[in-house]
This record gives C-alpha cells, structure tokens and sequence, in this order.
C-alpha cells in the first residue's frame, strides 16, 4: 500500500483553520464527507469517539486522527496543515500543526494498521516534517506525502 493509495490532492488542505481539536476535526470531517460521500457527522462522530479512547496527538506536532465506518470501500487518507498550531491533548503536550486523518472500512483490519503505521513512519521523518511546514500549496504537500523512498513503504 502507497500514500498514492490513501490520498489526493483534494485530500490535502494546506492552511487549516481552526482554534480547537474539535473545530479541526469538525473541517476534517466536512472536507471527508465531500471526498468519500459518507455523512459528515457520521464521520465526525468516529472520529470524536476515537479521541475519547486517547488522544491521537503523537507528538512532534503531530495527530493521526482515525476511524472506521462500515459503508466505506477502501481507505482514505486527508492531510491537514493548520495556519496555526492547536492543543490537541498530544502525549507531549505540545501544539499540532501537522494532521493525518486515516479513514477505513469496518472490515479493513490488516490494511487499516498498515496504513496508520505507513503515515507514521513517513510523519516521524523530521525532514519530511519540515518540508511539510514549509509548503504552501496543497500540491506542494501532496507531493512530499506521496514522494517519500521505499524505505517508508508499509
């Protein structure tokens, strides 16, 4: 499975507003829901109930917010960087700027934690973090995401 296989560019937003964990999510979930045809509170409610388990902040900077929802047929992948860093509970309580948001089928299984474990090896590159910040474009990002060596290939 590829980053190619996950994401496009409509996926990437490039300057993410928002001033919470939960205005974040909440354009996440609006911008899935234009990309897979799933409800966006559908959507968002998985996504709600995931952080309620734990925060996906991982750290650095960094969240991987993730669900699965039954009516889908394969995996998405949407990728956010926020005009400005927000708390978002993260295990090192620093601020998020970067955000991986992981959709699968009910039934993904396997897939769904090759995938969450290909965006966090390709988000724990500190050179590809930077890069990421520094790009402005959602092309500019989509490329660096999807452009990595085979070393970050699940």
């Amino acid at each position: 499975m590829d980053m190619t296989d996950l994401i496009t560019t409509r996926g990437v937003i490039a300057n993410l507003r928002a001033s919470s964990k939960k205005q974040a999510l909440q354009e996440l979930a609006r911008r899935a829901a234009e990309i897979t045809g799933e409800p966006e509170r559908a959507i968002f409610e998985v996504l709600l109930e995931r952080e309620r388990l734990g925060t996906t902040g991982v750290g650095n900077g960094i969240a991987i917010p993730h669900g699965k929802l039954g009516s889908l047929k394969r995996l998405y992948a949407l990728f956010a960087k926020l005009e400005q860093p927000i708390d978002f509970d993260s295990i090192d309580e620093q601020p998020v700027d970067l955000i991986c948001l992981l959709l699968a089928p009910q039934t993904a299984g396997a897939d769904h934690l090759k995938a969450l474990a290909q965006v966090s090896r390709l988000l724990r590159d500190r050179g590809i973090c930077e890069k990421l910040r520094g790009a402005s474009t959602p092309e500019a990002i989509y490329a660096l995401l999807t452009e990595t060596p085979a070393s970050h290939a699940a």
